[in-house]
């Protein structure tokens, strides 16, 4: 139904309101960012408006008269549908915004992931940054099935329908809790010691045990799994109630390492080291925000 005109100013409406609040027009326009007398003639346009007398002015301190004080607490509702309405534009233009999705492996995820997305934001304030987790399998999916713009994966698994770029490095190492009878040992591990003894491992998928398994193929060995967990942050929490040893991410053991939680055993004849990679959609054009992460990653 269209409104019968004239129709009362919604920013004089405010200003009225902020007089009732604040006691005089000249602390109201001061909070308005205006002056005096363009308060005073806002104000004398809203009573033509609406055609009642707003203020008492016959004191020389303007006060709202009961018709004032009525129209001030009808505008309330009006004045807070505007807020909300100038607000959920502003949500609008936002989700319009640059928008990165990523994706990335647990241990990239948790360890690496919130320190690169740290320093793009205060680099970038408004861009918004969604981060999916998964093993390094899945996360590729994710990338496939354009989910994601960009996947982080650990491991030395390379995809050959996805670009690649090496982003940085790790080693896994083993690792046992202080009552472990490996945690007294003056000697190095031998492939074949790990390689018979079960262990708390990932799951198949996992560029962690992908790392391991290669690394024990190489030398005609293969794992004894004990458990299998799907995440790192669990076979920590079984190895240090006893569960066994496990081979994980120096990144995500060097602090329960350093605590005393976990010993950190020496192992000879295993190549354990693993590469970090950005992979993205081989037909897919990195956005100039994936392309400003890569490079806050490599400044790093």
């Amino acid at each position: 139904m269209p409104l019968a005109l004239p129709v009362p100013d919604l920013v004089s409406l405010d200003l009225l309101q902020s007089v009732a609040e604040l006691g005089s027009i000249r602390q109201a326009a001061q909070a308005h960012g205006i002056s005096q007398p363009a308060a005073s003639m806002r104000l004398r346009s809203l009573e033509r408006t609406v055609g009642l007398e707003l203020l008492d002015r016959s004191s020389g301190r303007a006060r709202l008269t009961p018709s004032g004080l009525a129209v001030a607490q009808w505008s309330d509702r009006i004045l807070d549908g505007v807020r909300n309405l100038v607000a959920g534009a502003a949500a609008l233009r936002s989700e319009g915004r640059t928008q990165l999705r990523i994706a990335a492996s647990m241990t990239v995820a948790e360890y690496l992931v919130p320190v690169w997305i740290d320093r793009l934001r205060k680099a970038e304030p408004v861009l918004g940054i969604s981060l999916q987790m998964g093993n390094s399998t899945q996360v590729a999916e994710m990338v496939r099935r354009r989910h994601v713009e960009m996947g982080f994966i650990e491991g030395r698994s390379t995809f050959p329908d996805l670009k690649g770029r090496i982003v940085g490095a790790d080693n896994l190492v083993v690792v046992v809790a202080p009552s472990h009878p490996w945690a007294r040992r003056r000697q190095p591990l031998s492939a074949a010691m790990l390689a018979v003894t079960p262990l708390v491992v990932r799951e198949i998928g996992s560029g962690t045990r992908e790392v391991l398994e290669t690394a024990l193929a190489k030398v005609g060995l293969s794992i004894t799994p004990l458990v299998e967990l799907g995440s790192t942050t669990a076979i920590k929490a079984a190895i240090e109630s006893g569960t066994g040893a496990a081979v994980l991410s120096r990144l995500a053991t060097q602090g329960d390492v350093e605590n005393g939680h976990l010993i950190q055993v020496p192992i000879k004849g295993l190549d354990l080291r693993r590469s970090i990679r950005a992979v993205w959609a081989r037909d897919r054009q990195l956005s100039n925000a994936s392309k400003r992460l890569l490079s806050q990653i490599k400044e790093m």
